[in-house]
């Protein structure tokens, strides 16, 4: 099996293609990105409890937008990020930047519950590096950043 179609199954079984009239399940919403930050492309998330959320933040030599809400802090990541990845346990990762909860704790534009910006990228890119990240929340967690093998590498 190719690795792009590999790629392409992840995303069917995850239900990342086709979400035309797709509805949340009770309960849940998309964190969405402040309106200057808004883009068109796709993005997911990784929580961590809102506790260690400034220990995660002082590890990062960059973040993109994270977003606080419902007890965690919510960096914005490019879809797929949990590709190849192992997110520790006291890490949530958001397929589409959909979370189980009440929405956030400021109100938007039309009375829109938005969740609370703690971190603007300066340079607007609303995406966190997922590697960058992934050793700061394993670094934060107490655990080693864990790699996928590639078997077809050649061995020396």
């Amino acid at each position: 099996m190719t690795y792009a179609f590999a790629g392409a199954l992840t995303g069917l079984v995850r239900g990342r293609f086709g979400r035309h009239g797709f509805r949340p399940a009770p309960g849940r919403h998309r964190l969405q990105l402040p309106p200057a930050l808004r883009t068109e492309r796709a993005y997911d998330a990784v929580g961590i409890a809102e506790r260690h959320g400034p220990g995660v933040m002082a590890l990062l030599p960059r973040a993109g937008c994270v977003l606080a809400g419902a007890g965690h802090w919510w960096w914005i990541v490019p879809p797929q990020s949990d590709v190849g990845v192992s997110w520790p346990a006291p890490a949530v990762y958001a397929v589409g930047a959909m979370v189980t909860g009440p929405p956030g704790r400021r109100t938007g534009p039309a009375g829109a519950e938005e969740p609370g910006v703690v971190h603007w990228p300066g340079d607007e890119e609303p995406y966190t590096h997922p590697l960058l990240l992934h050793i700061a929340v394993c670094a934060a967690a107490g655990v080693s950043p864990a790699w996928p093998c590639d078997e077809r590498l050649p061995r020396s």
